[in-house]
């Protein structure tokens, strides 16, 4: 079982290093073969520069037009303080496993309000400063704003209920 596990590893990266090389070079078994061999540098990346994946995969949501991700400050002032509805921000990372089990648990409580409530997602590695200003020492926190103001906060998880009861809060139900 180990030996098959082994082979299947193998066969996968070298696999991945012909993609990897121009059209010319891997048409020839011998020649990605010698280009395995390679070091490192030499070798042509699958993450380069160029085809570098993004740091966190983005949040897709069935929700589109409630919950949006924010993109710096100034969209964060248009989109959440300056909003007409009452807004949940969620301080999340995306190497923080409670954020990802939070986060559809609060798009759905969300999508339950149809449309009398959004939701902002700031990712705390890429916008540090929000997380600072509003005091965010864990993840994930979620803060409720209203007219500009926060009416309410909670770190870390919560079922179903206790995020209804929430939402409702903040929208002023």
């Amino acid at each position: 079982m180990a030996q098959r596990f082994l082979w299947r590893r193998i066969w996968t990266l070298s696999t991945k290093d012909v993609r990897c090389l121009p059209a010319s070079t891997a048409a020839t078994p011998s020649s990605s073969f010698s280009a395995s061999l390679k070091p490192p540098a030499a070798r042509p990346s699958f993450l380069s520069p160029s085809h570098a994946a993004p740091r966190c995969p983005p949040h897709t949501s069935s929700h589109r037009g409630v919950s949006f991700n924010v993109q710096d400050d100034k969209d964060f002032a248009e989109r959440v303080i300056n909003s007409q509805l009452p807004v949940l921000i969620d301080f999340h990372a995306c190497w923080c496993g409670p954020c990802k089990i939070l986060g559809p648990r609060l798009e759905k409580a969300i999508g339950k309000q149809k449309g009398r409530v959004a939701m902002a997602k700031v990712d705390i590695d890429e916008h540090t400063d929000l997380a600072i200003k509003y005091g965010v020492t864990a993840v994930p926190t979620v803060i409720g704003m209203r007219g500009g103001k926060v009416v309410g906060e909670f770190v870390g998880l919560k079922d179903d209920t206790d995020l209804d009861s929430f939402v409702n809060r903040i929208i002023g139900i």
